[in-house]
């Protein structure tokens, strides 16, 4: 039976809300847009009609002048996810191996399946790290190895001496995925220099995105940068027309507002340390985060059932562990308050 037709208003009205305080399984950023970067999207509005740049030279260009890069060293995609596909798409061959952390970012056993490469998964460590000497062995005949830093979903870095060690055990014809979408909640002294990574190693792609920090994760904007060889083949993989003018305009916007961006990101991270300290207080362990989410690893509460019975909407993993996006002060009670249920 065909389902009726949706008006306009009430796909609009489908729509998710600006803050659920409940829904805190994507890690999205509970606030909407800043100011300044709503006012640019709206006027973008005036110029739907018409075709946004053939390729995006001119955010990648904007990107580029605000990151320190060369043009040349640059790819966008929609998110994150798009600059990962280019990546897969330009440097692997079907049953090539790709390997990653487990459990890590969802997307990356889906796009290994798209490409139609051998997923290798080497569990992280019982504090949530990578095991890098695993992986580094697994990666022996690999064509593509995952990094997160921070690490999704545990929240945890890697130290960046211990980082370059491993890249510098795999073979220069394996691409390192560096991903590096929550870089932003980074504390300055735990951030890592990017640029020089990639000027220092040319089979390393950096994943950055503006879904989270930035929260515009809605109209899907990301970029990777590396050596200006490897950058030229991914860029060859740019999708004609696909990255929107409203891209263009909200990085803009975006980069000028940067002082208002840096006080969300510090109302996001000191929710994420309180959020902790009450689970820590009724004697829940989490891994040490340096994101915008906790994840909790199971001891044998069964976590799941008492989050969906409260209603609050987690990241469930198979080891029984839960990732919770940090939301604002009514999401951390509703939180708090299923852990209690949880816990007597």
């Amino acid at each position: 039976m065909t389902e009726p037709r949706r008006s306009g208003t009430e796909a609009v009205g489908a729509l998710p809300t600006a803050l659920n305080p409940m829904a805190l399984s994507l890690n999205e950023n509970p606030f909407p847009p800043l100011p300044s970067v709503r006012s640019a999207l709206s006027a973008s509005i005036e110029v739907a009609n018409r075709y946004p740049e053939y390729l995006p030279e001119r955010l990648r260009s904007l990107i580029a002048a605000h990151t320190g890069l060369g043009d040349e060293q640059v790819v966008v995609g929609a998110g994150a996810t798009g600059v990962i596909m280019q990546v897969l798409h330009a440097m692997t061959d079907p049953g090539d191996r790709i390997v990653m952390a487990s459990p890590t970012f969802d997307g990356y056993p889906i796009f290994a399946q798209m490409a139609r490469l051998e997923s290798v998964p080497v569990p992280l460590d019982a504090h949530g790290h990578h095991d890098l000497d695993a992986m580094a062995s697994a990666a022996a005949d690999a064509r593509v190895v995952v990094v997160c830093r921070p690490h999704n979903p545990t929240g945890t870095i890697e130290h960046a001496a211990d980082l370059e060690r491993f890249i510098r055990h795999l073979s220069p014809e394996t691409v390192v995925l560096l991903d590096e979408a929550y870089a932003e909640f980074l504390a300055p002294e735990c951030r890592i220099d990017a640029i020089g990574l990639v000027a220092r190693y040319p089979n390393v792609v950096v994943l950055r995105t503006f879904s989270k920090a930035y929260g515009l994760a809605g109209l899907r904007i990301g970029y990777g940068f590396c050596a200006p060889r490897l950058a030229r083949r991914l860029w060859s993989m740019q999708l004609p027309f696909g990255v929107a003018i409203t891209a263009l305009v909200a990085v803009a916007a975006s980069f000028d507002a940067e002082a208002e961006l840096h006080q969300r990101i510090r109302m996001i991270t000191s929710e994420r340390l309180y959020l902790g300290m009450r689970l820590r207080s009724m004697g829940v362990y989490s891994t040490e985060s340096h994101a915008n989410f906790v994840y909790v690893p199971d001891c044998g509460t069964g976590w799941g059932q008492f989050f969906s019975a409260s209603g609050v909407r987690v990241r469930h993993y198979a080891d029984g562990g839960v990732r919770i996006t940090v939301g604002d002060r009514r999401s951390t009670s509703a939180v708090v308050a299923a852990v209690a249920q949880a816990m007597s």
